[in-house]
């Protein structure tokens, strides 16, 4: 990690595909190993048509989700589903059972906000 790292460039972040998520590819822009942020992680994750995340839910940790460009589908706790696109925030609960997939053609673009970190790898991609 380097300290004096307050700026981070998307494209030097490698990225990886989180687990239970289908077509996703994400990159970790903000967390304890490139700037040192202990409490909370960013994270830009690029969801492909038809793609998203399967049921799953993060205990102890919540999540929020702004939606930069497309349009996805959400579910939250089992009993509340929206549809959501760029501008729009997403809050699930720790420990919440959550879905999102995309719905639209192109891919939807978000930001994830983890408190505390995740501090997911997921799969590598090269």
């Amino acid at each position: 990690m380097s300290r004096s790292a307050y700026v981070v460039r998307q494209d030097t972040v490698m990225p990886y595909s989180p687990l239970n998520h289908a077509d996703t590819v994400n990159r970790r822009l903000v967390g304890r190993e490139n700037v040192g942020a202990r409490n909370l992680e960013v994270v830009l994750g690029v969801v492909a048509k038809g793609g998203g995340a399967l049921k799953h839910s993060h205990p102890g940790i919540e999540q929020a989700c702004y939606v930069l460009a497309g349009r996805a589908r959400v579910e939250v706790g089992g009993d509340y589903v929206d549809e959501v696109g760029p501008g729009d925030a997403v809050f699930f609960p720790a420990g919440v059972p959550h879905v999102f997939t995309t719905i639209s053609d192109e891919p939807v673009k978000v930001l994830v906000i983890y408190a505390p970190p995740y501090a997911e790898t997921g799969a590598i991609r090269h």
